[in-house]
């Protein structure tokens, strides 16, 4: 009999206990399976740290960390059995934990807010700046958040000004897209140049009219290169007014949205764009690094 080869990539996801990061898990077995992986389960727990080891040794943790990771290991391993799975205690603060943890994964997936339970893990501000400092993608999912496996659309936030620096972004939604048979959504949100704000009054419809079809035709330059990559994977190109408005708009019954985050010299940190999508899509939340 043959023997089934080990998976060579990792889902990772964060645990504390709460039903966002249950409902993490969750979608991170889901998506481990869609890509072959394995499935990480991690817990940060700074105050078991001897600044020597890496990890914690199971029976030295606290019995509620040892529930939590074990109730959702069960849980997982209940609804896919064929599913490597293994939880770790991180023996750091809760974000440069998850951010080093995930180091060697192909994706972190976190839970949009916690309880501030055991160890805090997992609270808004953590999963933000998780998102902002991460260097693998980062997947945030709220419990009660739309994305079901049926949904037909993964939507992409496009900056069709810049997509050489996107190219990772669009890599990453098309792979998505590609796994669950749906069609990308591709958003561009753009903006009136200033100076109609200046002149104030009405802008002339023509003029928009005429600054909506570049768009539209950047848009298309960027979309080129992904679509000759995955001829299988349907794109609708959504030009709109507005990117943070356009792709919350999108988002609903989405199976999941991504939005960029550029490596940035002077510090991590969200973009606008970013910041807005990860608290107000109705959806998962994907935040790609690139650049």
């Amino acid at each position: 009999m043959t023997e089934r080869s080990e998976p060579t990539s990792t889902v990772l996801a964060g645990v504390d206990g709460s039903p966002q990061s249950t409902a993490a898990a969750h979608w991170a077995a889901d998506e481990a399976v869609r890509r072959g992986a394995s499935l990480r389960l991690v817990h940060a727990w700074p105050w078991l740290t001897d600044g020597v080891d890496s990890f914690a040794d199971p029976e030295h943790l606290p019995e509620a960390v040892q529930r939590a990771l074990a109730e959702v290991a069960a849980d997982v391993r209940g609804r896919h059995p064929e599913l490597a799975v293994r939880t770790d205690a991180v023996l750091d603060a809760p974000i440069d934990g998850l951010v080093a943890a995930a180091a060697d994964a192909e994706l972190l997936v976190l839970g949009s807010r916690g309880r501030g339970g055991f160890a805090g893990l997992l609270l808004g501000s953590v999963s933000m700046a998780v998102a902002g400092r991460s260097g693998v993608p980062v997947v945030v999912v709220r419990e009660d958040a739309g994305g079901a496996d049926g949904a037909a659309e993964v939507v992409v936030g496009v900056d069709a000004h810049g997509p050489e620096q996107e190219q990772e972004v669009l890599a990453f939604a098309f792979r998505e897209a590609a796994l669950r048979g749906a069609r990308v959504r591709a958003v561009h949100g753009w903006d009136l140049p200033p100076l109609f704000g200046y002149a104030g009054g009405a802008v002339p419809a023509g003029e928009v009219a005429q600054l909506e079809a570049l768009e539209t035709k950047l848009l298309s330059l960027a979309l080129a290169g992904p679509r000759e990559r995955h001829p299988d994977v349907p794109v609708v190109e959504d030009v709109r007014l507005g990117a943070a408005r356009g792709l919350v708009e999108a988002s609903a019954g989405a199976a999941l949205v991504v939005v960029g985050r550029r490596h940035r010299e002077f510090g991590p940190r969200l973009g606008r764009v970013a910041h807005a999508v990860l608290h107000h899509a109705e959806a998962p939340v994907a935040v790609v690094p690139h650049g």
